[in-house]
């Protein structure tokens, strides 16, 4: 298995001033050719910590691709410290990315100046790949084994993230011309309604008994639950490939209805497909919303979804008591016996929206985001939600309903678990399979 390191060089990126998004671009191309990423490392515009760095990078990794620095600027210094690094002598011109410079210039009304000029002179070390969408060359350096023990490539790509992303293809065909990669499988499962720890105490025996060869990865969120992302390594043997196919299966089986998806599905996204009757009936099933504390959020996640409208009618935001008895027909005796945050209060906001926009389906929220308004009875953090089911033909209504409680005191995070666990007793109630 080829391993690689992506190194991101500039001060900017140090002092949080812009967001390092190369990394992700190219560490996903790399994985797609089969190349496992083993270290990202940001670094300042420090020639003596680049050429270090860099050496370091080297003796450990098959290839490192480095972005940043590159400029025609007297602060971009990652050309000359690559220099001394690849024991150049000197500097050469490439015809060819001079060319595109004084095409994107003459496009531009720039006239050349000799700091133009000087971005298409490179190490004599150095093979170019040219940057098609900007003036900074791509320098690929090739270091043999009697430098670091083995054959290691090095990269240098532009800081700007389009014109790396636009010239991935390029380098990526030219590791392969480098070195014999072996495909790297990935899979996701999404899974919702198992905190991060009792997932992980659920599976622990089954993934215990993984191949050295799959990896397991928990990654968290709240609007996603918790999803699983499966890799398999040196996936061109038959077996692994097949193995690796089993093991999914097996994760899926042993999770059941606790999994929603796979890939990038989230809660949202696999509506239209819950919702969606057999190709010969003309009939598709209908989602209303009624919100209170997550103030339009479940909506705003359903209609981010294109063609949303095709089953999405439309909600109610009923943040006063006004609007849940006036719009919705909760009743006022609810509100005053049992509060608006409660069982009762999310029932009936949800049987009001099936029944005020005529749909199949409706789903409610109601509670305390925060930071404030709790109370020892109901402290922040506390929600009802409630799912209705309108059966067309017989027009009775069917209601569940689920307390969600969050330890968090941030508003928006709360507003997201709620949101989130509002999607998620929706999918289970139209796919009938509650826990």
């Amino acid at each position: 298995m080829k391993t690689a390191a992506i190194c991101t060089i500039g001060d900017e990126i140090l002092i949080g001033q812009i967001v390092d998004t190369n990394s992700s671009y190219i560490a996903q191309a790399l994985n797609g050719i089969g190349v496992k990423v083993g270290r990202m490392e940001s670094i300042a515009d420090d020639r003596t910590q680049i050429i270090s760095s860099l050496d370091n990078l080297l003796k450990c990794c098959d290839i490192v691709i480095v972005t940043g620095g590159l400029g025609p600027t007297k602060d971009d210094i990652t050309k000359p410290a690559l220099a001394e690094l690849s024991g150049a002598a000197g500097y050469k011109e490439d015809a060819e990315q001079l060319a595109i410079i004084e095409q994107i210039l003459s496009r531009r009304g720039i006239a050349m100046l000799p700091v133009n000029r000087a971005q298409a002179q490179v190490p004599d070390t150095a093979t170019v790949i040219p940057n098609k969408l900007g003036t900074a060359p791509i320098m690929e350096f090739v270091f043999d084994e009697g430098r670091y023990g083995h054959k290691a490539v090095l990269y240098s790509m532009p800081g700007v993230p389009f014109e790396t992303i636009a010239a991935l293809d390029d380098v990526m065909q030219s590791i392969k011309s480098h070195f014999d990669t072996e495909p790297i499988l990935h899979q996701t499962i999404c899974t919702f309604g198992l905190a991060e720890s009792v997932l992980a105490e659920k599976i622990a025996d089954w993934e215990d008994s993984l191949p050295e060869y799959i990896h397991l990865a928990y990654l968290p969120g709240t609007l996603t639950g918790v999803r699983l992302r499966l890799s398999c390594y040196g996936a061109g043997s038959t077996e692994r490939a097949a193995e690796f196919e089993r093991t999914t299966a097996q994760l899926k089986e042993m999770l059941g209805t606790y999994v929603y998806g796979t890939g990038s599905d989230s809660l949202q996204s696999i509506l239209p497909h819950l919702l969606q009757c057999p190709p010969q009936s003309a009939y598709q099933e209908t989602v209303a919303v009624a919100e209170s504390c997550t103030g339009g959020l479940v909506s705003n996640l359903i209609t981010s979804v294109p063609g949303s409208s095709e089953y999405y009618k439309g909600s109610v935001t009923s943040y006063s008591n006004e609007v849940k008895i006036n719009l919705l027909n909760v009743p006022e005796e609810v509100l005053e016996q049992k509060g608006a945050v409660s069982r009762e209060c999310a029932e009936a906001m949800a049987r009001g929206a099936a029944c005020l926009l005529d749909t199949d389906y409706a789903v409610a929220t109601t509670g305390i985001a925060g930071p404030g308004g709790g109370s020892e009875e109901k402290p922040v953090g506390t929600c009802w939600i409630a799912a209705a089911h309108r059966n067309p033909s017989t027009g009775e209504t069917e209601v569940f309903s689920r307390l969600v409680q969050s330890a968090s005191k941030s508003r928006k995070v709360n507003m997201e678990r709620f949101a989130a666990n509002a999607l998620n007793l929706l999918r289970l109630v139209i796919g009938q399979k509650l826990l």
